[in-house]
């Protein structure tokens, strides 16, 4: 028999259908037989990728006797975070507002009205790992809803406040004056966290940190500190040559357990890959390191062999467990390299480090982080050849789980970075890669202007949320600007402006997370604060730059001020939390604009529009107009011509504009202030 997840989508709730526990989706029937039963709810929030998530589905939610208890005492709802990031943020805070470290499963108690009394992540079948049993977790968390109602509505009060006023810019913080000074200074605090040794933010556990790694970069190109740049190229070689990376067969986890980079949890995420190939690229730029190249090459490989899911959309995650055992698709014992390569062995075994008695749990996760560069390009394409023939074998053992749902947010990620990646690399089959995805969506998951947020076997689910339309406009800008294709900037002009119809705060500025007539949570989050996934309002800050500079729409520059005068005020409580913010607001305060005169046809244009893409600067925004066209009047190369019926190129840092240049090669060079 199954429960009522079986008509579900997800493939995390479809992972938890024949649970004998009596699980409901998310939504009105649910809340509805909780209200009527007075029963309190059982709130259960994971991710098909997740390790944890499956552990404590084979301990708990398999259990018969513990299914029983879920049942008896319990309105019981299970929600894929990746489908309701709305739902996961609230009951996230609301967790983190207990004292309690994050991270899922989440598992929350909230009254029949759906707010939070208590909550946890993952709860053993028996007290361990100075954890209680979640078995007596149940029992003391029905009682307190039967017995002690008025404790219990205490602490909902408490927690249902606190996450409405988490929604409101902090009151009495003096918004500081947003200069290079003021980013270059919190660049030298966040330094201090940094393991210059090893990389990364932080000890253990390790995560890519993507948004400090740019903030950091960023303050690397303003001021020459060297420090900077190091912190951020020591951290992307770690995770490079570490075992966060899969040199069989391409593309990061989502973070390492230990201080090393050596030990990933096995999932790899969408999302994760997309932020690493955009940083990756931005710092080839200024390096031309041939490490980086070559993992923004084998990542992207992996993402279009392995990650195209319904119509050309990218796909979710592949999970860290297979045959129920975290990274058993991954690790390698010596006997097994031995029989896969023969003479070519004792090369791949001295690379990776593959030793008879494995560096975890007696396997070898295979890793390079005794040498941090690569060696010369015939060892490298041995070496390649090899894992190739890895590969092959690897494909032999059964598959991790693949989410092949197509959420829009983490689509958008994507096909910014793929299509970015692909003008820097001159990649063009990366470049309709990209176009096709974001064809998939804006064709299968729109409707008018509305955008759905995910799909999955012809269906659409969930209205599209704040994350949404700001990460496909700003996929959109980065196609148009690729492509020059006018549709790209009009979509993205068009979901910019369902967000200000449905998502803006008028009162205080900002946006929602969730729509003015979308579902009425108990909270509605709106906040600049970076998740595992950037800021919505931090991204629109750069989206609406983006569109104004494009455009020259005065009603863009000035919701870009408010949106920037809206989160302001957070950086004196928490900077680090507003790394996406700040890049964005970094691009709007000094923008690079490249403005190209020529068709884009002409090879004249085209050896500029490739000049544009090496210069080394992330606030790099791409204009290409046909000699009879014309820039905005507040562009500051708007009026200059091409110089001889030449294709001309003038590069533009505020109001200076460079002298006009039809070489190619001397591009960079004409930079002013450079």
């Amino acid at each position: 028999m199954t429960n009522r997840l079986a008509d579900e989508t997800s493939p995390y709730l479809q992972q938890h259908k024949d649970n004998p526990v009596h699980w409901w989706p998310w939504g009105a029937a649910a809340l509805k037989a909780a209200r009527d039963q007075d029963k309190p709810i059982l709130l259960s929030v994971g991710y098909a990728a997740c390790h944890w998530c499956h552990v404590m589905a084979h301990e708990s939610f398999e259990s018969p006797e513990i299914a029983a208890q879920m049942n008896d005492r319990f309105i019981n709802i299970k929600v894929d975070r990746e489908e309701r990031p709305d739902i996961d943020t609230i009951y996230m805070n609301a967790l983190h507002m207990l004292g309690e470290q994050g991270g899922w499963p989440l598992t929350m108690f909230l009254t029949p009205a759906a707010e939070p009394y208590w909550g946890g992540t993952y709860f053993p079948p028996e007290p361990r790992f100075g954890r209680p049993g979640f078995p007596q977790v149940l029992e003391a968390m029905a009682n307190a809803w039967a017995t002690d109602k008025d404790a219990v509505a205490k602490n909902t009060t408490a927690l249902v406040t606190g996450l409405q006023k988490l929604a409101r810019t902090a009151e009495g913080e003096d918004a500081p004056p947003l200069t290079g000074d003021l980013f270059d200074t919190m660049a030298g605090r966040l330094i201090e966290s940094v393991d210059m040794d090893l990389g990364g933010i932080g000890g253990a556990p390790k995560f890519p940190h993507t948004f400090a790694l740019e903030f950091l970069w960023r303050a690397h190109g303003r001021t020459g500190d060297p420090k900077f740049g190091d912190a951020v190229q020591v951290s992307l070689d770690q995770m490079a040559q570490g075992g966060i990376y899969d040199h069989v067969g391409g593309g990061y986890a989502r973070y390492a357990t230990d201080a090393a980079w050596l030990v990933p949890h096995f999932e790899k995420m969408l999302y994760d890959n997309a932020l690493l190939i955009d940083l990756m690229t931005q710092v080839w730029q200024a390096t031309g390191s041939r490490l980086y190249k070559a993992r923004i090459r084998e990542t992207v490989g992996w993402t279009l062999r392995e990650m195209v899911a319904e119509g050309g959309g990218f796909a979710a995650s592949l999970d860290a467990d297979s045959e129920g055992e975290e990274g058993k698709y991954y690790v390698w014992s010596a006997t097994e390299i031995d029989a896969a390569l023969g003479v070519d062995a004792a090369m791949v075994r001295e690379v990776f480090g593959v030793t008879p008695g494995g560096n975890w749990e007696g396997k070898n996760i295979l890793n390079r982080s005794h040498a941090m560069t690569l060696h010369d390009a015939q060892f490298e394409g041995d070496l390649a050849r090899a894992c190739n023939v890895l590969y092959d074998v690897r494909e032999q053992r059964v598959r991790p789980g693949w989410d092949d749902k197509v959420l829009a947010d983490w689509n958008g990620m994507m096909i910014a970075a793929m299509a970015r990646a692909s003008a820097v690399f001159n990649e063009p089959g990366w470049l309709a890669a990209a176009v096709r995805a974001w064809t998939f969506i804006a064709e299968t998951m729109r409707d008018g202007d509305r955008l759905w947020h995910a799909a999955r076997d012809g269906k659409v689910r969930n209205a599209g949320m704040l994350e949404d339309y700001a990460n496909m406009a700003q996929a959109s800008l980065a196609l148009f600007e690729v492509t020059g294709e006018a549709r790209f900037l009009e979509r993205a002009g068009a979901w910019s402006a369902t967000l200000d119809s449905f998502f803006w705060d008028d009162e205080q500025g900002g946006y929602y997370q969730t729509a003015s007539d979308g579902e009425q949570l108990i909270a509605r989050p709106r906040n600049a604060t970076d998740n595992a996934v950037p800021s919505g309002n931090g991204t629109m800050v750069g989206v609406l730059a983006r569109l104004y500079l494009h455009t020259g729409e005065e009603a863009y520059r000035a919701r870009a001020h408010q949106l920037i005068d809206a989160f302001t005020p957070e950086i004196a409580r928490n900077f680090f939390g507003l790394m996406t913010f700040l890049n964005n607001v970094d691009l709007w305060v000094k923008p690079v604009q490249v403005a190209v005169i020529g068709d884009r046809k002409d090879p004249g244009t085209k050896a500029l529009v490739n000049a544009a893409y090496a210069l080394a600067s992330p606030n790099l925004v791409l204009s290409v107009i046909a000699p009879d066209a014309a820039l905005p009047a507040s562009h500051p190369a708007a009026g200059k011509t091409q110089m001889g019926g030449n294709a001309t190129a003038y590069v533009c840092i505020g109001e200076t504009c460079s002298l006009p240049v039809t070489d190619a090669a001397k591009l960079g060079a004409a930079v002013p202030g450079v």
